[in-house]
């Protein structure tokens, strides 16, 4: 069906968030998911490393989220259209965001999302089918609300 009424989404549960899928296989999309992350306040995320690029925008409250050393994006602006480091490869960066921002996060980036705030924060995520996180113990995971 082309539209999905939030009563027709499908709630995930993990590592404190809460995952509510809107598109995936699933639910007919053949190349592209979409879900909102909600995280409560003070919630500290996992680092994982993404096997796809993801766009998180922000639609509520404020998301910080880190890039660790060697995985964040390439910075480009217009007084420097060429691609170079964002940060010193021995420093993780950290950004923070607010409602309207969009974080761009490049397959390969191993990244950790929290919500520094007390009030709730969420995003608008879409990938592309087929994404997996790595996690830090080494476990490798294709979320539920991805396929």
């Amino acid at each position: 069906m082309p539209v999905v009424h939030p009563a027709d989404t499908v709630v995930h549960e993990l590592h404190g968030a809460r995952f509510t899928s809107y598109a995936a296989p699933a639910r007919g999309s053949s190349e592209l998911c979409a879900w909102r992350l909600d995280l409560a306040g003070g919630a500290t995320g996992v680092p994982h490393t993404v096997s796809r690029e993801e766009i998180l925008f922000v639609l509520s409250g404020s998301l910080q989220v880190t890039f660790e050393p060697g995985t964040q994006p390439e910075a480009t602006t217009p007084e420097a259209p060429t691609p170079g480091p964002a940060a010193s490869p021995a420093a993780d960066q950290t950004q923070a965001s607010r409602p309207g921002d969009a974080i761009l996060v490049p397959a390969g980036s191993t990244i950790r999302v929290d919500n520094p705030s007390t009030e709730p924060a969420a995003a608008w995520v879409t990938t592309s089918v087929g994404l997996e996180a790595s996690l830090p113990d080494g476990s490798v995971i294709s979320p539920l609300w991805v396929r």
